[in-house]
């Protein structure tokens, strides 16, 4: 059984990569299952929630072993590695850095001891109380004599190595009791999967801002961060983990504790880009709420065009939708290569020069002549647009109108999702016009934040905008006590991707 101070260093399997990042979760107890495979095969499916780092770790009820490294799931992971993680339960995750910086020690699952035994932790989202957090283990560790322990003492930075130190407990406490007592002291959005030797658990935010399923196994169950994460493994959907509740799953089946009321605040950027076309959350389908936001996009923001394309592949559906309703044919207007991930050899400054197109290319032959209407999910720094929009010049669009499927982003988020400053966020303080001017389009429109919303059937109430609006649903810090400033300089939110991060490593 792993404990103390050795932990890491005796329990860590070795690794010859280095690690990458991101928050998608993922769980499961199955008892005569190949756990690992069906973990790797769970985070392969979340692979879009985090890119930069994962890790798996499984127990086979008397000891924990974690492997973690930077890379995609597929790059860290091979098959005689997973061959060796063996046991009935298993916990995952893939990370985009937001709460720490991106280095292997910021890795997760993120391992600590407890009181009988050890702890694996996985978490997707950002908490916003990192400074009352790290007043907590500052305390604890002075009270056993000021030794700092687990991931904080090999350098993690993040929040989740904060809750790691904490769920170490009071003498006597079970996890599980450690975990009700810690969990309402928690503020922020946080989806964790965890597990000791013999048990999993998985706790959602009271105000449910990032999603998280329990599936069914022929043999056992699954939590994981989106359905397409059960589909793929051939697990069942049950239910949403409700917000403000706390499972547990171990040989004697399913019981649920709630640990805080629930006040829904589900972050509508899930149904805007986040979360993959095939997932449903509140009983909605992505891929529906996405294509009525590009036919309601059409009703209030008609052009007179001859095709209607996408940016891949985020704005496919809406772009669907906007060619129904318009009656403007659609298209594909970019071919995207399908084989490249993230990489870490950065092209030469004569490549860069050149515009190199690793992601995308234009279509000429369909192009060439013609009135366009493109169709993006959203505008962060302006970046990819502008990219997107000289690529169609090149390739001899007559008119480029760039129609987008959410209401200008005019504030960061705080709850996991990795927006820039609001200095340099575009949309901030300037009018719709200058955007469209300063990304070179002919035309430039948003959708409302009334059609938003209402192409996900839920109730404004139970949605944070907040990166629209400025309205946080969950109290902030001061400045000086926001994870941003905690315990690094760098950027130290969630674990959500920003949107434009998938254009503009490469264009």
């Amino acid at each position: 059984m792993a404990r103390g101070d050795g932990l890491l260093n005796h329990d860590l399997l070795p690794s010859e990569k280095g690690p990458q990042d991101e928050c998608g979760v993922f769980g499961v107890w199955a008892p005569g299952e190949d756990v690992a495979k069906l973990t790797y095969y769970g985070l392969y499916a979340l692979q879009h929630r985090g890119q930069e780092s994962a890790g798996i770790a499984t127990s086979d009820g008397s000891r924990i072993n974690v492997y973690k490294d930077m890379g995609l799931v597929s790059q860290v992971f091979d098959e005689n590695t997973l061959n060796s993680m063996t046991g009935h339960l298993a916990v995952g995750h893939c990370r985009y850095s937001t709460t720490g910086a991106s280095h292997w020690a910021n890795a997760q699952p993120t391992l600590g001891p407890t009181q009988t035994g050890t702890v694996a932790l996985a978490h997707n989202g950002n908490l916003t109380n990192s400074a009352q957090l790290a007043e907590m283990v500052e305390a604890k560790q002075l009270a056993e004599g000021g030794k700092v322990r687990g991931e904080i003492a090999q350098g993690n930075t993040t929040d989740t190595a904060l809750v790691t130190a904490l769920l170490a407990g009071s003498e006597g406490q079970s996890l599980e009791e450690t975990a009700l007592e810690l969990l309402p002291k928690i503020e922020g959005a946080f989806c964790f999967v965890f597990m000791d030797e013999n048990t999993m658990y998985a706790a959602r935010d009271p105000h449910g801002v990032r999603p998280l399923v329990l599936g069914r196994l022929d043999r056992g169950w699954v939590v994981a961060s989106e359905q397409p994460g059960l589909a793929t493994v051939g697990a069942s959907f049950i239910r949403e983990i409700e917000p403000g509740e706390l499972i547990a799953i171990d040989e004697s089946g399913v019981r649920s504790t709630r640990f805080a009321e629930a006040t829904p605040k589900g972050c509508v950027f899930e149904y805007v880009y986040l979360a993959r076309p095939d997932a449903s959350i509140a009983g909605r389908s992505v891929y529906e709420a996405r294509v009525e936001m590009g036919r309601q996009l059409a009703r209030e923001n008609s052009a007179d065009a001859d095709i209607v394309i996408p940016v891949p592949e985020s704005g496919t559906p809406a772009a669907i939708g906007y060619a129904e309703e318009s009656g403007i044919p659609f298209t594909h207007g970019f071919v995207k290569n399908a084989y490249v991930g993230r990489t870490f050899i950065q092209p030469s400054q004569t490549l860069r020069q050149l515009g190199i197109k690793l992601k995308l290319n234009a279509l000429e032959t369909v192009l060439r002549g013609k009135r366009v209407v493109v169709v993006d999910d959203s505008i962060v720094r302006g970046n990819t647009q502008r990219a997107v929009v000289r690529m169609l010049r090149e390739a001899g669009a007559a008119e480029v109108h760039v129609k987008i499927s959410s209401p200008p982003v005019k504030w960061p988020c705080f709850y996991g999702i990795d927006f820039a400053t609001r200095a340099e966020l575009i949309a901030n303080g300037a009018a719709v016009d200058e955007i469209g001017k300063s990304i070179g389009a002919d035309s430039l429109a948003y959708i409302s934040e009334e059609g938003m919303i209402g192409s996900t059937l839920q109730p404004r109430e139970k949605l944070c905008t907040a990166c629209f609006t400025g309205d946080y649903p969950i109290a902030l810090p001061g400045d000086e006590r926001r994870g941003k400033n905690l315990l690094e300089k760098s950027n130290q939110g969630g674990c959500e991707p920003g949107p434009d991060a998938e254009l503009e490593s490469s264009l």
